[in-house]
């Protein structure tokens, strides 16, 4: 399977988020999943490419021209996709992936989340998303979901659409569900 990942890509957070991450693409890549993402060398998206390396996984970075730089790209993807723009990125990533992963990040992890999740929710795909709630990162986006329930802003199906997991073993739990059937079924909050 492939697993497009989204996450931070500052290193300028605390290490334990770092070192989860790294663990989380150990993991998939010795569970024989491949990697799809932003390209990026630093922070969560550099973390998970450097346990998916040191596993020998598949790579695939997918990063806009613009942002081929110096120190910003990891120079170990075993294929690099230029696009023009940022939404040319996403959609190649949401092509090439089987399920998204949803690692802590700023707003542009959020903003691809949104996206991606939105689309479920509008039946433009079943793939399986999974928030990687290290130390309870995610828990107030939960309260938030939540509470768009509780005030009739969003209807309580869609809270279904999400598998929350704090360890990289929980993550391959909920892939090896959806491996095992079409749609996920349950989701668990953790």
């Amino acid at each position: 399977m492939n697993v497009c990942l989204y996450g931070a890509s500052s290193n300028e957070i605390d290490q334990k988020y770092i070192t989860a991450t790294e663990a989380l693409g150990e993991a998939l890549a010795l569970s024989g999943h491949g990697m799809v993402y932003g390209a990026g060398g630093c922070g969560l998206m550099g973390a998970a490419a450097r346990g998916m390396t040191r596993q020998g996984g598949r790579i695939v970075g997918v990063v806009p021209e613009f942002l081929n730089v110096d120190g910003i790209l990891y120079d170990r993807c075993d294929e690099m996709v230029y696009t023009e723009t940022m939404r040319q990125r996403k959609q190649i990533m949401e092509e090439r992936s089987d399920a998204f992963i949803v690692t802590p990040g700023g707003i542009g992890t959020y903003e691809e989340f949104f996206e991606i999740y939105t689309l479920k929710q509008l039946g433009r795909h079943q793939k399986p998303i999974i928030l990687y709630n290290i130390d309870g990162f995610f828990d107030g986006l939960y309260g938030i979901l939540k509470g768009l329930v509780k005030d009739g802003f969003m209807r309580e199906t869609c809270l279904h659409l999400l598998a929350f997991a704090s360890t990289p073993d929980e993550v391959l739990a909920q892939l090896n569900v959806v491996s095992q059937s079409v749609e996920v079924t349950e989701t668990k909050y953790v």
